[in-house]
Order: C-alpha cells, then sequence, then structure tokens
C-alpha cells in the first residue's frame, strides 16, 4: 500500500487524499491544474507529492475565489514565471477584499433603508414596473423575477393586473438591488426580507447579515492541518467545517502555503 513517504501514487492514492474522486483528479490533470503525470508501461498514471499539493491548492482556492479562478493560479503556477502566478494570486485577494467591502457597504444600506419611514403615502406615489427599473437601473424583468420569488411584491391593478409599487414596496426593491448587487443569493434573500420588512427583529437580521460577511461557506472544505492528511485518515477527515472568524484569510494562507509546495523546484 502506497503512503505519504512512497515515491509514486496512484490516482486513488492522490484522489483519498486530496479529497476529491478519481475522475475529478483526471479532470484536473486534464485541465492542467496538476502537471501532466508519468506513465508506467501499462498506461497507468503515476503521481507525486507535487500533484496532491497542486490538487490541495486548487481546491483551497477555489473555494475562496471559484474554480475558474483557481484553475488559472495553479495553471500559471505549473507553466509561467512565478511574479506573474503571484500577481494572479495577489489580484484574487485583492478581488475578495473589495468585494466584502461592497458587501459591508450593501448591507449597512439595506439596514438603513429599512428602517426609512413611510408615510403620509398618497395613490399617485405608486411606482409603475418600468418607472421603478429606471431608478433602480435593473430591467422590468429583474422587478418581475423578484415578484415570482417573493422578494419585492407589488400590488395589482384590476382589471388587468397592473403591477404598481407603492412606497413600501419601493423600499423592499431598493433592499433587495443593495443586496443582490452585493452578491446575495434569492433563498438567503427570502428569509431575511421579512424581518426587514416588519422593523422587528433587526438585531436578528444583523446578525444574519453578519454571518455572510464573515465568508462562512454553504458547503464544506479541506482540512488544512496534516493530520487530516495523514495516509491513515478516512476520506471524511479531510472534510471539516472551518469557523467563520478570519476563514477565508486563513484559506488563502494556506492556498499560498500549498501552492509553494507545488512549484516546480529550481525555478525563480
Amino acid at each position: 500500500m502506497t503512503t505519504l513517504n512512497s515515491p509514486f501514487w496512484r490516482t486513488i492514492d492522490v484522489a483519498r487524499r486530496a479529497g476529491y474522486s478519481v475522475q475529478q483528479i483526471r479532470n484536473l490533470e486534464r485541465d492542467g491544474v496538476l502537471p501532466p503525470a508519468a506513465r508506467t508501461t501499462a498506461g497507468y498514471r503515476v503521481y507525486g507529492e507535487r500533484h496532491l499539493w497542486s490538487a490541495l491548492a486548487y481546491r483551497a482556492l477555489a473555494t475562496a475565489t471559484g474554480p475558474v479562478e483557481a484553475k488559472r493560479i495553479v495553471r500559471a503556477v505549473h507553466e509561467r514565471p512565478p511574479g506573474e502566478a503571484l500577481a494572479l494570486l495577489d489580484a484574487a485577494h485583492a478581488r475578495l477584499d473589495r468585494e466584502r467591502t461592497d458587501l459591508a457597504l450593501a448591507e449597512e444600506a439595506a439596514l438603513a433603508i429599512s428602517k426609512d419611514p413611510v408615510e403620509d403615502v398618497r395613490p399617485s406615489d405608486s411606482m409603475s414596473v418600468s418607472e421603478l427599473a429606471t431608478a433602480l437601473g435593473v430591467r422590468p424583468s429583474t422587478l418581475r423575477h423578484w415578484d415570482a420569488e417573493g422578494l419585492a411584491v407589488p400590488d395589482r391593478v384590476p382589471p388587468r393586473g397592473v403591477r404598481r409599487y407603492a412606497p413600501d414596496q419601493v423600499r423592499d426593491a431598493r433592499i433587495v438591488h443593495q443586496l443582490r448587487g452585493a452578491g446575495y443569493r434569492i433563498a438567503p434573500l427570502r428569509a431575511l426580507m421579512p424581518g426587514l420588512r416588519s422593523g422587528r427583529g433587526r438585531e436578528d437580521v444583523a446578525a444574519a447579515l453578519a454571518v455572510r460577511g464573515t465568508g462562512t461557506p454553504y458547503a464544506p472544505v479541506p482540512c488544512w492541518t496534516p493530520p487530516c492528511r495523514s495516509a491513515g485518515s478516512s476520506p471524511r477527515a479531510w472534510m471539516i467545517t472551518p469557523p467563520p472568524a478570519g476563514h477565508w484569510r486563513r484559506l488563502r494562507l494556506f492556498a499560498r502555503a500549498e501552492l509553494r509546495r507545488a512549484w516546480p523546484r529550481g525555478r525563480s
């Protein structure tokens, strides 16, 4: 049986240690994320430590930056000068920092909008779909989608059921617009909107928004501690749910460390 000290690994050995399936390892090699594997005389792939570190680096980066950008960075490690690869990694860090800042501003704006008083409402204060879409800078179809999802639901004016947005419904659309622009998905917004509409439980809403800002993932990510990568660990041991506080920073630092391990020796 191969171990971490073995000079050569089979596809399944790398897959188990990296937390991937055999086919996923083959796909990563095909996409250039893993360096080309050597082949035995019988045509079987033979991997080494560099392939494992490449897979681990990709996994961490994909969780933090997305699979497309992660593939670009790890491929650069194998194929391009070190300075270019590090520049791509730094650019990813900068983009994540901008996104976190935008998210915080959007959350503050959403809470502030939810506190706007709606008083002395008159029929003439309502807006049509096209008027509100122009005011928000979105397409009318976007407002209809938010209506269908229960996020910003307008009144229906008989006899044709034309949509008209009262001031409180305009406020809902403004909140959804802010949070959708910051990357919120429909399902989390559907859960948040009742509290933002009613004004009750704003502390709970603020807490829910804060969880989004910590970078807590929606799925488990790979463990970066040595015991999780030990030869005797089961596949379940390689997947943990990390603590939310500072998670993305640690994940990016882990990715940097794995990239250094994956770097071909002798390159400068």
